[in-house]
């Protein structure tokens, strides 16, 4: 029984939580352009739904604002109209073959609704991570259970997976102070 092993698969599976996580907090807008606002939503053309990334190059020339440049100047109409649908506060307008996006400034009263909506993210990253500690804490008592590992074997083991979960759960605090200043930010 390797437990060193396994102990670096846990860590490299919290880091994928936590790194989940992080990726779920970047998708909130918060007043300043980000590629990430739009790169993900489905556009209808040639016949078929792709994401805006596939089908444009996204590019954000200023801190307000987000160019979308179609690779194919038939599909500036089904990205005007996937922006509209996605219904994130934006409105595309298009100049050309250019579609220029830009953010509105953001009210007090959005900016704590978006801390919320972070707040919530961050424990749905550390309900997971605790999932994560509980489901390895099992296996182990079960291994020790069944004599494959010393009773002092667990209980070094349950102290290192708790350290592992600290720190998970501490990168995802750090996360959402980050997150929380962007957003109160005015």
């Amino acid at each position: 029984m390797d437990i060193e092993k396994i102990l670096k698969e846990l860590k490299v599976t919290m880091d994928k939580t936590v790194a989940h996580t992080q990726s779920e907090l970047s998708s909130l807008h918060t007043g300043k352009a980000s590629t990430t606002m739009i790169e993900n939503l489905v556009a209808d053309v040639y016949g078929s739904s792709m994401r805006i990334r596939e089908i444009a190059a996204i590019t954000t020339p200023d801190a307000r604002t987000i160019q979308i440049q179609p690779w194919d100047k038939s599909s500036v109409q089904p990205i005007e109209k996937a922006i509209l649908i996605a219904n994130i506060g934006l409105t595309p307008v298009a100049q050309g073959t250019l579609i220029r996006c830009t953010i509105p400034e953001m009210s007090g009263e959005r900016r704590k609704e978006l801390v919320k909506v972070a707040n919530s993210m961050a424990e749905e990253g550390r309900i997971a991570i605790r999932a994560i500690r509980r489901d390895i804490l099992e296996m182990f008592k079960k291994l020790q259970k069944d004599a494959v590992i010393s009773e002092d074997d667990l209980k070094r083991t349950e102290k290192e997976i708790q350290k592992l979960t600290d720190n998970a759960n501490g990168e995802i605090q750090k996360l959402l102070e980050t997150k929380e200043k962007d957003l109160l930010k005015v």
